[in-house]
């Protein structure tokens, strides 16, 4: 195998940090969530600032993920990432999962999956679950 695609859920869950930050966001700058870009043009710098100061807490280290990814590393196959989340969250995850330094390719936002895809060519393998990763090696 020369490439896979993962999702991030599959390394971690960035769901629940996002869905407080949002929260905080329409309690704290009263705002509406689904205009962020018109009613809050710095959320993506406080995101950042909320997702590291809180990563800790939501992101948890996985041995057997962790393993699976060195193995990976190791016999050469490329590993690129994709996810819906916003890319600061996604970086902030992929650093407290302790994935950032197996990933060569980060994509996030709409059609993600299928741009890392592209960038590996048509036999990288796409994973999308914990379980699916483990049974690569």
């Amino acid at each position: 195998m020369k490439a896979v695609v993962i999702s991030l859920s599959a390394l971690g869950d960035t769901e629940p940090l996002w869905l407080d930050w949002l929260e905080d966001a329409r309690r704290r700058f009263r705002v509406d969530v689904d205009a962020l870009d018109q009613e809050l043009p710095n959320w993506r710098e406080l995101l950042e600032r909320f997702a590291e100061e809180r990563a800790p807490v939501y992101f948890r280290r996985d041995a057997d993920v962790s393993t699976t990814l060195r193995q990976l590393r190791a016999s050469g196959t490329r590993i690129g990432v994709f996810t819906d989340a916003p890319v600061e969250l996604a970086r902030i995850a992929l650093s407290h999962l302790g994935a950032e330094r197996h990933v060569e390719v980060l994509e996030t936002g709409p059609g993600a999956q299928e741009r890392v895809s592209s960038a590996f060519g048509d036999d990288a393998r796409v994973i999308g679950t914990r379980e699916e990763l483990l049974a690569v090696t």
